[in-house]
């Protein structure tokens, strides 16, 4: 059955990527990556998430006052509605800087604590990929029309590509670069793209069997994990857990567990 509010979150979540994809594509100064070395491009990107974020609160609010929230940006509201936001203005912001085209505007609706509307825009690609809990995933971009979407047909570990993703604290990324060290030779390849909900999107629609990070907070994953969950791939955490802060991994259903099993022996979780 089909839940009119579960369809006004994903239309206005819709509506909030597209408006804040146009703000952050349109208004991204045209020498920002030429003096991407210096102090004031990082205040311009900062500026500009911080924008992008008031105007994804201010559309939802407009249409929906008693909502919650909780973006990177710092918004953060209890709501009375039972229904929270949870919002990555500008996911893939050092691709942001640099000129690059991967990232991505994250906007997720919670119900009661669970993910039940997701919406990843990603501007330069010129894709936007949505899903609700228990309708499937689907995406829009340079093909004609909207097109369900599915992760790919189970793979063994050793023909997986898989992304991940590297902190900046630098003796954390020694760490994640060990990890990367060890599983490289049991897989086909590895990627890293600079966005979190980019890669889930990219499990979702099969342009990579699995992805892993460390790090991550709840704006980062939330829509592309639940995008990534209705195309058919697995997501978790560790053995048994949620995707958190502490490790989140997606895949195909034939990668997804052998992946994460070497990632809890290799300690992915841990410095």
């Amino acid at each position: 059955m089909t839940d009119p509010l579960h369809t006004e979150l994903l239309e206005l979540a819709e509506e909030a990527a597209r408006r804040a994809g146009e703000l952050l594509r349109d208004g991204r100064p045209a020498d920002l990556a030429v003096a991407a070395t210096k102090s004031s491009p990082i205040d311009v990107v900062t500026e500009m998430d911080i924008a992008a974020e008031k105007l994804i609160t201010g559309l939802i609010s407009e249409h929906r006052a008693d909502d919650g929230f909780l973006g990177e940006e710092g918004a953060s509201s209890e709501g009375s509605s039972g229904i929270r936001w949870v919002i990555d203005p500008l996911d893939g912001t050092v691709n942001y800087l640099y000129g690059l085209p991967t990232w991505a505007v994250s906007i997720a609706a919670e119900q009661d604590g669970e993910t039940v509307a997701g919406v990843v825009a990603i501007p330069m690609r010129g894709e936007t990929y949505r899903a609700v809990r228990g309708r499937g995933a689907w995406a829009t971009g340079a093909w004609e029309g909207e097109r369900g979407i599915a992760c790919r047909p189970a793979a063994p570990l050793e023909q997986a590509l898989v992304s991940t993703g590297f902190n900046y604290v630098t003796e954390v990324r020694a760490h994640q670069a060990e990890v990367a060290r060890r599983l490289i030779p049991l897989l086909r390849d590895i990627r890293r793209s600079g966005s979190a909900a980019v890669d889930l999107c990219d499990v979702a629609a099969g342009r990579l069997d699995g992805y892993y990070e460390r790090g991550l907070h709840p704006w980062d994953l939330a829509a592309g994990d639940l995008i990534a969950r209705e195309a058919g791939a697995l997501t978790g955490g560790r053995p048994g857990r949620r995707p958190s802060r502490e490790l989140t991994v997606a895949g195909t259903p034939g990668v997804f567990e052998p992946l994460q099993r070497l990632l809890e022996d290799f300690g992915a979780w841990h410095d």
